[in-house]
């Protein structure tokens, strides 16, 4: 009996799509556990890659200088932590490389699927809701900064410090990967594969709720920034709610080339707002 036909990314949200085989909370949760391996395992091998090409460039200065062999105190000084650049081309190799491997082996379109996608990206409406969903993201993460304000919560996202880093010394390759290239793996990985496959089986709004809430969670891991619980779960609220939204996009209008731009417009004013006016 041959498997049952793809869901065209043109299906309107009033039509349920056609159901896969299995249970897609259990293919979801293994879309998940193999993200996180791959991209703990692509991030293990760039720092592996990224500490002997440093420890090759220090031993190759030693030499040069004709100095002895370091102590251990002297050499970790020397070696020091990732710099900005190359934390960028880390996460841009571990979480982009997820995102493809993810997307080729679990949930690669057909071609059905990208006729339906490009047919969708050539209609104006499409881009209306490009726009709208932009500004209500906008909108709803201010709203809901200036609320944690006034009671005092004013969380510092994770990825700020690499973000100013970035820009005093990469601006180009900052705006290339926060503008285009992070937005363009991200969808891949949360809105095609995560929620697609829930949006396939017929639980959209399950399918919402739950790649939000992973979008979230890999943008602020508690424990690796000062933040606190209540700042934690503000930032929480504010990368879930626009992995909602951006999910919700992606099925009002068929194409997931609206979700990127969506995303592209979002993280484009958060990077001119870090430029000019700073985050206090």
């Amino acid at each position: 009996m041959s498997a049952p036909p793809p869901v065209p990314l043109s299906v309107p949200p009033t039509t349920p799509p056609v159901s896969r085989q299995g249970s897609p909370l259990l293919g979801f949760g293994l879309d998940v556990l193999l993200a996180a391996c791959i991209l703990l395992g692509l991030s293990l091998f760039c720092g592996l890659a990224w500490g002997l090409w440093r420890g090759f460039e220090v031993g190759m200065a030693i030499a040069r200088e004709g100095g002895g062999a370091p102590d251990a105190a002297q050499l970790g000084t020397q070696l020091g932590q990732p710099g900005a650049l190359a934390q960028m081309l880390i996460a841009l190799v571990s979480t982009g490389g997820a995102a493809l491997v993810l997307y080729f082996w679990r949930r690669r379109a057909v071609p059905a699927e990208r006729a339906a996608s490009h047919a969708a990206a050539r209609r104006g409406s499409t881009w209306a809701w490009t726009l709208l969903v932009a500004a209500c993201v906008f909108v709803g993460s201010s709203l809901i900064g200036w609320g944690g304000k006034q009671l005092g919560i004013e969380p510092v996202p994770t990825n700020l410090p690499l973000m100013e880093q970035a820009m005093a010394h990469y601006p180009v390759f900052l705006v290339a990967f926060a503008v285009f290239l992070a937005p363009a793996y991200e969808e891949l990985l949360f809105r095609r594969v995560l929620f697609g496959r829930l949006w396939a089986a017929g639980r959209p709004w399950l399918g919402m709720v739950l790649s939000g809430a992973a979008f979230a969670f890999i943008h602020e891991i508690p424990g690796t920034s000062g933040n606190g619980l209540p700042e934690i779960l503000q930032l929480w609220l504010v990368y879930g709610g626009m992995g909602v939204a951006f999910a919700w996009l992606y099925r009002r209008t068929g194409t997931l080339w609206a979700a990127i731009a969506a995303h592209t417009l979002n993280n484009a004013v958060a990077l001119a707002a870090l430029v000019l006016f700073g985050i206090q």
